[in-house]
């Protein structure tokens, strides 16, 4: 990856204030860039500013919560009027969950189709005069579970599938006009979203069933994400697990359902026991 292609470019990432996306913005702060970091949690992001860049003029903290769309539109609004441009629109903003669906309260999927759907969908809308202008990159960080159901993630699933076929579409819209469009698929990761994720009745579960020190790192993800936007990947898949699994689902869907069901039975209070 060249280091200097970041440099100046103006990257609007959301869910910055922990994980992937915190990681990203520093990273991409690192590297040059002018970052904008849209979250809920406006205070966490202020706490990292110094952390982004040594010059906190090229830093933005949006608090943005993407479910709204006036939200949305205020936190690009407020990036063109401060930076002038677009050049990268990171939608990593996201929540999981983890019940049955026979168990799960319907509000549940509800919220996890508005943050990591329509979350997605709202950003690349008020974002995407800009990006045609800047020929930018538009980036949605869905899942290997866009890619291969897991059971007990319904709503997760879903919302992520959705995400990949929303971008896939825009990319074909848009392959004259220079618009890099880049589905970007971590596998399991180290962060907040398995602690945050959703029961049944849409209370957070508060701990995660996988040993998260045997992940891969939130630093290492937000560096294969910057390579995939700089080499404008229109596809990104990590981890060996994850590449496997896609593969299986092409050619092997039956055993492969049958192994997931295996895998997610072992977690710690699998809710398959």
């Amino acid at each position: 990856m060249d280091p200097g292609y970041f440099r100046d470019k103006v990257i609007i990432v959301t869910g910055a204030s922990s994980g992937i996306g915190l990681a990203s913005a520093k990273l991409f702060g690192s590297l040059g860039a002018k970052v904008v970091m849209a979250a809920r949690s406006l205070d966490v992001m202020m706490s990292h500013v110094s952390e982004i860049s040594d010059n906190q003029d090229n830093v933005l903290c949006v608090r943005c919560d993407v479910t709204i769309e006036d939200d949305c539109r205020e936190l690009v609004s407020r990036t063109v009027e401060k930076f002038g441009r677009i050049d990268v629109l990171v939608n990593n903003a996201g929540v999981s969950m983890r019940a049955m669906f026979k168990d799960l309260d319907l509000s549940v999927l509800k919220t996890l189709m508005d943050v990591n759907f329509w979350g997605t969908v709202y950003c690349t809308k008020h974002a995407l005069l800009y990006l045609l202008e800047s020929r930018g990159s538009l980036v949605g960080v869905i899942s290997v579970a866009g890619y291969s159901a897991l059971p007990a993630r319904t709503g997760y699933s879903a919302s992520k599938y959705a995400v990949r076929g929303f971008l896939d579409t825009v990319r074909i819209e848009h392959i004259k006009d220079g618009l890099h469009v880049l589905v970007f698929a971590p596998g399991y990761t180290s962060s907040n979203v398995r602690n945050a994720a959703l029961t049944a009745d849409g209370t957070p579960q508060g701990k995660t069933p996988l040993d998260e020190n045997g992940l891969m790192s939130a630093e290492k993800c937000a560096e294969y994400l910057a390579k995939g936007i700089a080499g404008r990947k229109s596809h990104m898949t990590l981890t060996g697990l994850g590449k496997a699994t896609v593969l299986m689902r092409r050619f092997f869907p039956n055993l492969l359902d049958k192994l997931t069901y295996k895998f997610i039975a072992r977690e710690a209070d699998s809710p398959f026991k």
